[in-house]
């Protein structure tokens, strides 16, 4: 479960002389709360690399077989070739697939997900979208997520769900023919997978921007712990 340890700083008195002389100023006081609990921390840094892999190694494959009239760059890929690609790929599947049915369990077992990730108000998430594009969505509780991140985290959860599911099905079209009926057959499935992929990578780059642009919630990955201000 999620803790919320507080370690507050001491107080500092400063007296003033002057016009001021006889005022007491109190230096703010900071409480450090646990956010992020050491198996979502592993599994966040996991993950990350899990689709840095897949993503490289999803280009390289599709790559041999350009289906959408462009290519990416070599540069960007990984695996030197259509086999080493998969080879690659399959690795960082096993990876993402593992690592997050681990996620997902702790999540639901212990109701990590449920307090991050809900309410889910419809109207809410647009109102912080909003927010967000005028550069005026707040940042003043760090410890919760806001409507546009609970939306944000809920779908790339069933983005990545998507991308295993037709990764399968491209994998092992025989096998896992009654889901690649749901995709539109194998040539679905190819676009079901390649658009999934394309928005979790949009999804990575928001949420690096994001981190950027409140540099302070990074540390907290690392240590589970973010400042905040003593009430």
């Amino acid at each position: 479960m999620d803790e919320t340890t507080v370690s507050s700083g001491a107080r500092a008195a400063t007296t003033h002389s002057g016009p001021l002389q006889g005022v007491v100023l109190m230096a703010p006081q900071w409480k450090y709360v646990r956010v992020h609990p050491l198996i979502v921390r592993i599994t966040h840094w996991i993950n990350a690399l899990a689709i840095l892999l897949m993503v490289a190694s999803g280009w390289r494959i599709y790559n041999a077989d350009p289906f959408l009239g462009f290519r990416f760059p070599d540069a960007w890929t990984l695996g030197g070739w259509l086999a080493g690609a998969l080879q690659w790929h399959f690795a960082a599947m096993w990876l993402l697939a593992l690592n997050g049915f681990v996620y997902v369990a702790y999540g639901i077992v212990s109701g990590h997900l449920w307090r991050k990730l809900t309410p889910l108000n419809p109207l809410a998430v647009v109102r912080d979208i909003g927010h967000a594009v005028r550069g005026r969505l707040a940042h003043d509780d760090l410890t919760m997520y806001n409507a546009a991140q609970r939306a944000a985290y809920f779908g790339v959860i069933v983005l990545l769900v998507l991308l295993i599911l037709s990764g399968l099905v491209l994998w092992k079209p025989v096998q896992f023919h009654a889901i690649g009926m749901l995709m539109g057959d194998y040539e679905g499935a190819r676009y079901v997978h390649f658009f999934s992929m394309a928005a979790v990578v949009l999804f990575v780059i928001v949420h690096v921007l994001m981190v950027a642009l409140v540099p302070r919630t990074f540390p907290s990955m690392f240590t589970g712990r973010i400042r905040t201000r003593a009430s």
